[in-house]
Parts: structure tokens; C-alpha cells; sequence
């Protein structure tokens, strides 16, 4: 298990809301809400818009994308502190049909100048029994940026 930057979970959450999406244009235009940010552990969810999809109704993959690399990131940032994604792989493996997209990702090592997570984005709400289906997985680096972050 990971440690953890923060003093409790609620105190992650608070802190992801006000500034990783709070100073965000885009996660915070997207709404993007911090489920749980905790010991190298981060879930995200997200509501999907129609200004969201691509030309089939599909999640846009550059959401999907951001899904990913958001719930690496903060999963990252719950070990680290302040960081950048230095890179991130993703596989598309099924179209993102759905009401809402959950990104569910954990820090698979952490060290003082990275971070290697993984992340999994499941679609949500499709109609068809409202199963979750997994629709891609990423790796990210995660990178500390040497700031201070607020407690």
C-alpha cells in the first residue's frame, strides 16, 4: 500500500476539487469529479455532454484520453505532491457509448522522481442494462514538479 500525501481521503478530495479541477479550465469546463484520490489510488467520474463525442455519438478519444491521463495523474499526485504527466500510452479497445465515463487508476511504483500508473475507463449508462464496459487502458509517468503543493 501507498502512502499518502494527504491527511485523510475527504482531505485529497477537497483538495483535488479546489485545485486540480478548480484551476483547470478544461477539467473544470468538463466537470470532472474527483471520486476518490487516496494512497496512490485515484477514481474519477464525468458526466458525458453531446459537445463531448465524436461523430458516431461516441466519447471523443481525446476523452477518454484525458480520463486516463487525469486519474494516472492523481493518483500520482496523492504519493508525490504537485505533478505533470511526462507521457502516457493508451488502448482504445471499445467504442465509449455511454452517460458517463469512470477512470480507475493506482500507482504501480513510485520513486522520488516518478511515478508509473495505470489507468482503466469504463463507460457507463449505455441503456443496455447500464453495465460497465471497459473501454480503454493507459500507463502514464507520472513526474513531481518540485512545487509545494497546498495543504
Amino acid at each position: 500500500m501507498q502512502h499518502s500525501r494527504f491527511e485523510s481521503p475527504e482531505a485529497s478530495i477537497e483538495y483535488m476539487k479546489r485545485v486540480a479541477v478548480g484551476r483547470s479550465g478544461f477539467s473544470n469546463w468538463l466537470q470532472v469529479e474527483p471520486i476518490r484520490v487516496w494512497r496512490g489510488e485515484s477514481e474519477l467520474l464525468l458526466d458525458l455532454r453531446p459537445e463531448m463525442t465524436q461523430h458516431h455519438g461516441f466519447a471523443h478519444g481525446a476523452i477518454v484520453g484525458l480520463m486516463a491521463d487525469n486519474a494516472c495523474a492523481w493518483a500520482g499526485a496523492s504519493v508525490l505532491g504537485d505533478v505533470v504527466t511526462g507521457g502516457y500510452t493508451i488502448n482504445f479497445l471499445r467504442p465509449a457509448k455511454g452517460k458517463r465515463l469512470r477512470a480507475i487508476s493506482h500507482v504501480i511504483k513510485s520513486g522520488k522522481r516518478q511515478a508509473i500508473a495505470r489507468a482503466d475507463v469504463y463507460a457507463e449508462g449505455d441503456g443496455d442494462g447500464d453495465a460497465s464496459v471497459h473501454v480503454a487502458t493507459a500507463q502514464a509517468t507520472i513526474i513531481p514538479t518540485g512545487i509545494p503543493g497546498e495543504t
